[in-house]
Protein backbone atom coordinates (compact mmCIF):
# COMPACT_ATOMS: atom_id res chain seq x y z
CA UNK A 1 0.00 0.00 0.00
CA UNK A 2 1.62 3.56 -0.75
CA UNK A 3 1.68 5.69 2.31
CA UNK A 4 2.12 9.19 3.11
CA UNK A 5 3.29 10.18 6.83
CA UNK A 6 2.16 13.39 8.15
CA UNK A 7 3.80 15.46 10.83
CA UNK A 8 6.96 12.75 10.70
CA UNK A 9 9.48 14.63 12.65
CA UNK A 10 12.21 12.07 12.09
CA UNK A 11 10.40 9.08 11.17
CA UNK A 12 9.37 6.79 13.92
CA UNK A 13 6.24 5.84 12.28
CA UNK A 14 7.66 5.36 8.42
CA UNK A 15 10.34 3.36 9.61
CA UNK A 16 7.78 1.05 11.13
CA UNK A 17 5.23 0.92 8.40
CA UNK A 18 8.30 0.39 5.64
CA UNK A 19 9.65 -2.38 8.13
CA UNK A 20 5.68 -4.06 7.78
CA UNK A 21 6.32 -3.68 3.77
CA UNK A 22 4.22 -0.59 3.03
CA UNK A 23 5.35 2.03 0.53
CA UNK A 24 6.29 4.91 2.11
CA UNK A 25 6.28 7.25 -0.85
CA UNK A 26 6.64 11.32 0.85
CA UNK A 27 6.02 12.68 4.47
CA UNK A 28 5.22 16.18 5.61
CA UNK A 29 6.56 18.19 8.97
CA UNK A 30 6.37 21.70 9.27
CA UNK A 31 10.33 21.61 11.31
CA UNK A 32 13.29 21.28 8.96
CA UNK A 33 16.03 20.18 11.25
CA UNK A 34 13.36 16.78 11.66
CA UNK A 35 12.71 16.90 7.65
CA UNK A 36 16.66 17.05 7.13
CA UNK A 37 17.20 14.12 9.24
CA UNK A 38 14.16 11.81 8.12
CA UNK A 39 15.42 12.58 4.40
CA UNK A 40 19.13 11.34 5.42
CA UNK A 41 17.38 8.06 6.20
CA UNK A 42 14.86 7.13 3.60
CA UNK A 43 15.08 7.31 0.28
CA UNK A 44 11.54 9.37 -0.78
CA UNK A 45 11.17 13.19 0.09
CA UNK A 46 10.13 14.50 3.58
CA UNK A 47 8.08 17.75 2.48
CA UNK A 48 8.55 21.10 4.48
CA UNK A 49 4.48 21.73 4.61
CA UNK A 50 2.62 23.86 7.56
CA UNK A 51 -0.45 21.14 7.74
CA UNK A 52 -2.76 23.87 8.73
CA UNK A 53 -2.43 25.36 5.18
CA UNK A 54 -4.87 22.37 4.34
CA UNK A 55 -5.64 23.25 0.63
CA UNK A 56 -1.65 23.30 -0.14
CA UNK A 57 -1.17 19.87 1.52
CA UNK A 58 -4.13 18.56 0.25
CA UNK A 59 -3.44 19.20 -3.24
CA UNK A 60 0.24 17.81 -2.86
CA UNK A 61 -1.11 14.81 -1.22
CA UNK A 62 -3.89 14.02 -3.78
CA UNK A 63 -1.66 13.58 -6.83
CA UNK A 64 0.46 11.47 -4.60
CA UNK A 65 -2.65 8.82 -4.69
CA UNK A 66 -2.05 7.16 -1.37
CA UNK A 67 -3.38 4.13 0.11
CA UNK A 68 -3.03 5.01 3.51
CA UNK A 69 -2.40 8.16 5.75
CA UNK A 70 -0.43 8.27 8.80
CA UNK A 71 0.43 10.83 11.40
CA UNK A 72 0.89 11.93 14.97
CA UNK A 73 0.00 15.49 15.28
CA UNK A 74 1.73 17.33 18.20
CA UNK A 75 0.40 16.16 21.64
CA UNK A 76 2.45 18.40 23.82
CA UNK A 77 -1.23 19.80 24.73
CA UNK A 78 -2.73 16.54 26.01
CA UNK A 79 0.49 15.37 27.81
CA UNK A 80 1.02 14.87 31.15
CA UNK A 81 3.85 17.12 30.25
CA UNK A 82 2.12 19.64 28.41
CA UNK A 83 -1.15 21.95 29.72
CA UNK A 84 -3.47 19.61 29.20
CA UNK A 85 -5.49 22.22 27.36
CA UNK A 86 -7.48 20.71 23.76
CA UNK A 87 -8.20 24.05 22.81
CA UNK A 88 -4.97 25.23 21.50
CA UNK A 89 -3.33 26.18 18.16
CA UNK A 90 -1.11 22.82 18.64
CA UNK A 91 -4.11 20.70 19.95
CA UNK A 92 -6.07 22.38 16.69
CA UNK A 93 -3.72 20.61 14.41
CA UNK A 94 -5.37 17.11 15.22
CA UNK A 95 -8.45 18.91 13.62
CA UNK A 96 -6.19 19.56 10.39
CA UNK A 97 -5.17 16.15 10.38
CA UNK A 98 -8.80 14.60 10.42
CA UNK A 99 -9.89 17.60 7.39
CA UNK A 100 -7.28 16.08 5.15
CA UNK A 101 -8.01 12.72 6.23
CA UNK A 102 -11.59 13.26 4.75
CA UNK A 103 -10.69 14.87 2.20
CA UNK A 104 -8.62 13.21 0.76
CA UNK A 105 -10.30 9.46 1.61
CA UNK A 106 -7.62 7.10 1.58
CA UNK A 107 -8.62 3.54 2.03
CA UNK A 108 -7.16 3.85 5.69
CA UNK A 109 -5.55 6.00 7.94
CA UNK A 110 -3.60 5.74 11.25
CA UNK A 111 -3.70 8.84 13.81
CA UNK A 112 -1.02 7.80 17.26
CA UNK A 113 -1.13 10.34 19.80
CA UNK A 114 -0.96 10.28 23.83
CA UNK A 115 -3.15 8.64 25.66
CA UNK A 116 -4.82 11.81 27.29
CA UNK A 117 -6.55 12.43 24.40
CA UNK A 118 -9.11 10.24 24.75
CA UNK A 119 -12.18 11.84 26.20
CA UNK A 120 -11.44 15.15 24.85
CA UNK A 121 -13.69 17.21 22.82
CA UNK A 122 -11.20 17.06 19.75
CA UNK A 123 -11.50 13.44 19.82
CA UNK A 124 -15.21 13.06 20.12
CA UNK A 125 -15.54 15.87 17.23
CA UNK A 126 -12.97 14.47 14.43
CA UNK A 127 -14.25 10.58 15.26
CA UNK A 128 -17.90 11.85 14.40
CA UNK A 129 -16.36 13.20 11.13
CA UNK A 130 -14.37 10.59 10.30
CA UNK A 131 -17.23 8.44 11.16
CA UNK A 132 -19.80 10.49 8.84
CA UNK A 133 -16.98 10.17 5.84
CA UNK A 134 -17.46 6.41 6.13
CA UNK A 135 -14.61 5.14 8.25
CA UNK A 136 -14.38 2.61 10.39
CA UNK A 137 -12.96 3.15 13.43
CA UNK A 138 -10.21 1.31 15.92
CA UNK A 139 -9.72 3.50 18.91
CA UNK A 140 -7.04 1.62 21.12
CA UNK A 141 -4.42 2.10 23.82
CA UNK A 142 -1.35 0.07 23.54
CA UNK A 143 2.05 0.28 25.87
CA UNK A 144 4.69 0.07 23.57
CA UNK A 145 6.27 -3.06 26.30
CA UNK A 146 3.95 -5.42 24.94
CA UNK A 147 4.51 -4.65 21.43
CA UNK A 148 8.38 -5.23 21.53
CA UNK A 149 9.80 -2.21 22.60
CA UNK A 150 11.72 -1.87 25.67
CA UNK A 151 10.23 1.21 26.81
CA UNK A 152 7.10 2.07 28.99
CA UNK A 153 5.38 4.55 26.67
CA UNK A 154 1.33 4.29 26.22
CA UNK A 155 -0.11 5.80 23.20
CA UNK A 156 -3.61 6.19 21.79
CA UNK A 157 -4.22 5.03 17.87
CA UNK A 158 -7.09 5.64 15.89
CA UNK A 159 -7.62 3.65 13.00
CA UNK A 160 -9.91 4.05 10.43
CA UNK A 161 -10.72 2.13 7.31
CA UNK A 162 -13.20 2.71 4.67
CA UNK A 163 -16.13 0.73 4.60
CA UNK A 164 -15.15 -1.90 7.51
CA UNK A 165 -16.85 -2.41 11.02
CA UNK A 166 -15.84 -0.43 13.83
CA UNK A 167 -13.23 -2.17 15.97
CA UNK A 168 -12.26 -4.47 13.83
CA UNK A 169 -8.50 -4.61 14.41
CA UNK A 170 -8.73 -5.21 18.36
CA UNK A 171 -8.93 -8.66 18.65
CA UNK A 172 -5.36 -8.53 16.64
CA UNK A 173 -4.11 -6.40 18.82
CA UNK A 174 -5.46 -8.52 21.94
CA UNK A 175 -3.79 -11.49 20.14
CA UNK A 176 -0.23 -9.97 19.14
CA UNK A 177 0.40 -8.66 22.63
CA UNK A 178 3.28 -10.02 24.11
CA UNK A 179 2.80 -11.45 28.06
CA UNK A 180 5.34 -9.82 29.88
CA UNK A 181 6.78 -6.37 29.07
CA UNK A 182 9.77 -6.06 27.51
CA UNK A 183 12.73 -4.79 29.15
CA UNK A 184 15.95 -3.46 27.87
CA UNK A 185 18.35 -6.54 28.52
CA UNK A 186 15.95 -8.71 27.07
CA UNK A 187 15.86 -6.61 23.59
CA UNK A 188 19.50 -5.69 23.83
CA UNK A 189 20.96 -8.58 25.85
CA UNK A 190 24.23 -6.44 27.42
CA UNK A 191 25.77 -5.01 24.01
CA UNK A 192 24.92 -1.73 25.50
CA UNK A 193 27.83 -2.03 28.01
CA UNK A 194 25.75 -0.69 30.92
CA UNK A 195 23.39 -2.45 34.32
CA UNK A 196 22.06 1.04 34.91
CA UNK A 197 21.68 4.54 34.05
CA UNK A 198 20.08 7.91 34.85
CA UNK A 199 17.21 9.58 33.24
CA UNK A 200 16.14 12.82 35.26
CA UNK A 201 12.97 13.16 36.67
CA UNK A 202 10.20 15.66 36.63
CA UNK A 203 10.00 15.36 40.12
CA UNK A 204 12.65 14.79 42.50
CA UNK A 205 10.12 12.85 44.66
CA UNK A 206 10.63 10.27 42.04
CA UNK A 207 13.54 8.07 41.28
CA UNK A 208 16.17 8.61 38.57
CA UNK A 209 18.05 5.75 38.11
CA UNK A 210 16.80 2.69 36.55
CA UNK A 211 18.11 -0.87 35.75
CA UNK A 212 18.10 -2.60 32.42
CA UNK A 213 16.20 -5.73 33.61
CA UNK A 214 13.11 -3.19 33.62
CA UNK A 215 11.52 -1.19 30.84
CA UNK A 216 12.95 1.75 30.25
CA UNK A 217 10.12 4.95 31.17
CA UNK A 218 9.12 7.07 28.79
CA UNK A 219 11.90 8.63 26.27
CA UNK A 220 11.18 12.47 26.77
CA UNK A 221 12.93 15.22 24.63
CA UNK A 222 15.19 16.13 26.95
CA UNK A 223 18.42 14.62 28.24
CA UNK A 224 20.08 15.95 31.36
CA UNK A 225 22.55 14.78 33.30
CA UNK A 226 23.17 13.45 36.92
CA UNK A 227 22.76 17.16 38.96
CA UNK A 228 25.71 17.74 41.38
CA UNK A 229 23.19 17.77 44.17
CA UNK A 230 21.75 14.74 43.54
CA UNK A 231 20.50 12.63 46.43
CA UNK A 232 19.80 9.07 46.40
CA UNK A 233 16.14 8.21 46.02
CA UNK A 234 15.00 5.51 48.22
CA UNK A 235 13.38 3.82 44.93
CA UNK A 236 16.80 3.66 42.86
CA UNK A 237 18.84 0.74 42.99
CA UNK A 238 22.08 2.03 43.38
CA UNK A 239 23.33 5.60 43.76
CA UNK A 240 24.38 7.16 40.73
CA UNK A 241 27.34 9.21 42.68
CA UNK A 242 28.83 5.95 43.70
CA UNK A 243 28.55 3.83 40.67
CA UNK A 244 29.50 6.20 38.13
CA UNK A 245 25.66 5.97 36.58
CA UNK A 246 25.21 8.29 33.44
CA UNK A 247 22.26 9.07 31.35
CA UNK A 248 21.73 7.14 28.34
CA UNK A 249 23.76 9.11 25.06
CA UNK A 250 21.57 9.88 22.91
CA UNK A 251 22.39 7.00 20.04
CA UNK A 252 21.09 4.87 23.11
CA UNK A 253 18.06 6.92 23.29
CA UNK A 254 17.11 6.37 19.53
CA UNK A 255 18.42 2.50 20.35
CA UNK A 256 15.59 2.27 23.04
CA UNK A 257 13.03 4.00 20.83
CA UNK A 258 13.86 0.90 18.34
CA UNK A 259 15.29 3.00 15.37
CA UNK A 260 17.92 0.72 13.94
CA UNK A 261 21.65 1.17 14.52
CA UNK A 262 22.02 2.48 11.13
CA UNK A 263 19.80 5.10 11.62
CA UNK A 264 21.85 9.18 11.21
CA UNK A 265 21.25 11.87 13.34
CA UNK A 266 22.47 15.36 12.61
CA UNK A 267 21.84 19.06 14.16
CA UNK A 268 22.78 20.16 17.43
CA UNK A 269 22.61 17.56 20.04
CA UNK A 270 18.83 19.45 21.69
CA UNK A 271 17.22 19.10 18.45
CA UNK A 272 18.39 15.32 17.97
CA UNK A 273 17.34 14.50 21.80
CA UNK A 274 13.76 16.35 20.70
CA UNK A 275 13.41 13.87 17.66
CA UNK A 276 13.78 11.23 19.14
CA UNK A 277 11.68 12.08 21.95
CA UNK A 278 8.79 13.22 20.44
CA UNK A 279 8.89 9.87 17.99
CA UNK A 280 6.45 6.96 17.77
CA UNK A 281 8.93 3.88 18.77
CA UNK A 282 9.70 1.82 15.58
CA UNK A 283 8.42 -1.34 16.73
CA UNK A 284 5.31 0.20 18.46
CA UNK A 285 4.48 1.64 14.35
CA UNK A 286 5.46 -2.06 13.05
CA UNK A 287 3.07 -3.01 15.36
CA UNK A 288 0.09 -1.32 14.31
CA UNK A 289 1.56 -2.12 10.95
CA UNK A 290 1.51 -5.50 10.67
CA UNK A 291 -2.07 -5.40 12.12
CA UNK A 292 -3.35 -3.54 9.05
CA UNK A 293 -1.45 -5.69 6.88
CA UNK A 294 -2.80 -8.85 8.27
CA UNK A 295 -6.43 -7.88 7.71
CA UNK A 296 -5.91 -6.54 4.40
CA UNK A 297 -4.24 -9.49 2.81
CA UNK A 298 -6.73 -11.78 4.70
CA UNK A 299 -9.63 -9.30 3.04
CA UNK A 300 -8.10 -9.42 -0.47
CA UNK A 301 -7.88 -13.42 -0.37
CA UNK A 302 -11.53 -13.41 0.80
CA UNK A 303 -12.01 -11.14 -2.25
CA UNK A 304 -10.39 -13.28 -4.30
CA UNK A 305 -12.40 -16.79 -3.25
CA UNK A 306 -15.51 -14.80 -3.69
CA UNK A 307 -15.18 -13.33 -7.05
CA UNK A 308 -13.42 -16.84 -8.45
CA UNK A 309 -15.42 -18.12 -11.16
CA UNK A 310 -16.97 -21.83 -10.54
CA UNK A 311 -16.26 -24.46 -12.61
CA UNK A 312 -19.59 -25.25 -14.83
CA UNK A 313 -20.92 -29.06 -14.47
CA UNK A 314 -20.98 -30.76 -17.29
CA UNK A 315 -24.45 -32.48 -17.98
Amino acid sequence: MRCVDLFSGCGGLSQGFQNSGFDIIAAFDNWKEAADVYEMNFKHPCIVADLREEEMVISKIAGLNPDIIIGGPPCQDFSSAGKRDGSTEKADLTRNFSNIITKIKPNWFVMENVERIKGTQILEDITKQLMDSGYGLNGTILDAAFCGVPQNRTRYFLIGCLGINHNTLTPMFKEKLTKNRMTIRDYFNDSLGIEYYYRHPRSYARRAVFSIDEPSPTIRGVNRPVPRTYKKHRGDPVDPRKFGVKPLTTKQRSLVQTFPRSFKLSGTKTNQEQMIGNAVPVKLAEFVANAIMSHSKANSIQKQEFSRPTKSLKP
